[in-house]
């Protein structure tokens, strides 16, 4: 399993391209995925555990409105990627508005997987995440 650690600030550029930090292209492979994530990110994934999510995601009956919703905007926000000779990737209008991204984001890693935030909204979150850190962990002691 690839772990992906530690943020870094890229801008968007006027083609709707984005730098993918050094540290992440390895673990990323050749082809990846990304779409709509929660807390108003957009969330990379390999193409392993892209697949791995939605055999996932399969399981859950058809007949569960929650389950299709997801399933569907989950997929149709989707996009295959793959870098360019500078390590950028070219991200689609509909993502971009998705996420309310203008030109400066935060790309950081979640061990798992890989998000992309708009600057703003991600100091914002930071913020909050900080200030509520000690409290979060003592919940999910149990888990640890």
């Amino acid at each position: 399993m690839t772990m992906f650690i530690g943020q870094y600030q890229h801008n968007l550029d006027t083609k709707n391209r984005l730098i993918i930090p050094v540290k992440f292209r390895e673990g990323l492979g050749d082809s990846f995925v990304v779409t709509k994530g929660l807390d108003g990110c957009l969330t990379i994934y390999t193409l392993s555990d892209w697949e791995k999510m939605l055999e996932k995601l399969s399981q859950i009956p058809a007949t569960k409105k929650e389950a299709r919703q997801y399933l569907r905007t989950l997929t149709s926000n989707a996009i295959e990627c793959t870098l360019d000779n500078q390590g950028r990737i070219q991200l689609s209008q509909t993502l971009i508005a998705e996420a309310n991204m203008k030109k400066s984001c935060i790309v950081i890693g979640v061990a798992s997987h890989v998000e992309i935030w708009p600057e703003e909204h991600w100091n914002e979150y930071e913020d909050e995440a900080a200030q509520s850190f000690e409290d979060i962990a003592e919940e999910l002691t149990e888990y640890l």
